[in-house]
């Protein structure tokens, strides 16, 4: 008996193999499922010793060091789908004090890039949506994630003013990601303002992070999801010291400029 389930369990994956070898589509739906599987399953593990060790909702929960359990799980996904990960700059983030880190969004995959490079004591802003993610919701609950209500400008505004009390108060650095959607297209999107006006009002450095475009081994558009390279780049820090709300639209767009250049540079194609 046990024989025979072996013998099917064998068979159905052959075909599977066998599928994605032959229909990309196939190959794209199977590996996305795996993903979100891995998610959940991982998520659901996870949540548990997150109560145990650091006792619920806290940014220790993403740490690079010890307790940093969210962290540590979802750094060995890149192993499952043959992705690599080029680092450079890390030591930009060794700024004193807080500062918003602004990065683009390209997938679901950028919780990997994500995990590959976040400093410590650092919480991220998320579309309020992932709270309602079941396992998935609640884990990046507990990592401290400040949930935004995209539709609402309002409910926007009032977010990023608590961010920027937070932000001061808990003397942490908060990651956003300014395009405010995903965009796989290899460019970026026009940046939203909320995280430069942040950074004035207290202060704070603006650090630019840029993740190469994942357009050569991940598109929806065309089935594809294969393994690949990914370059990261930490940028130097950008002052806000002196500037004011009048200098926002300048500063964003500086920002824009720069972290374009540079996701071109790393994607091999000309600006």
């Amino acid at each position: 008996m046990e024989l025979g389930w072996l013998l099917w369990g064998a068979a159905v994956l052959l075909l599977l193999h066998v599928l994605m070898e032959l229909s990309p589509a196939v190959n794209f739906v199977l590996r996305v499922g795996f993903y979100y599987l891995l998610c959940v399953v991982s998520s659901a593990l996870t949540v548990p010793v997150c109560l145990l060790v650091n006792g619920g909702r806290t940014v220790k929960n993403m740490r690079r060091v010890a307790g940093g359990i969210i962290k540590t799980v979802v750094k060995t996904f890149k192993y499952f789908f043959g992705l690599r990960f080029e680092v450079k700059g890390l030591e930009n983030f060794e700024v004193e004090g807080p500062a918003i880190i602004v990065s683009n969004h390209q997938s679901m995959l950028d919780m990997m890039g994500l995990m590959e490079v976040l400093p410590d004591d650092c919480v991220q802003v998320g579309k309020k949506e992932l709270m309602y993610a079941g396992t998935v919701g609640l884990v990046i609950y507990l990592g401290g994630v400040i949930f935004i209500n995209r539709k609402s400008t309002t409910s926007a505004k009032m977010v990023m003013a608590e961010v920027a009390k937070t932000m001061a108060t808990d003397k942490v650095k908060v990651w956003v990601y300014p395009e405010g959607t995903r965009n796989c297209t290899g460019d970026l999107l026009p940046f939203k303002k909320g995280a430069f006006h942040v950074a004035v009002q207290a202060q704070v450095p603006v650090i630019p992070v840029v993740y190469s475009s994942f357009t050569t081994f991940y598109n929806p558009k065309k089935n594809l999801f294969t393994s690949g390279k990914i370059k990261v780049e930490v940028l130097p820090p950008i002052e806000t010291k002196g500037l004011t709300s009048d200098d926002v639209s300048d500063l964003t767009d500086r920002c824009f400029r720069i972290m374009r250049e540079t996701l071109f540079r790393l994607s091999g194609r000309p600006s």
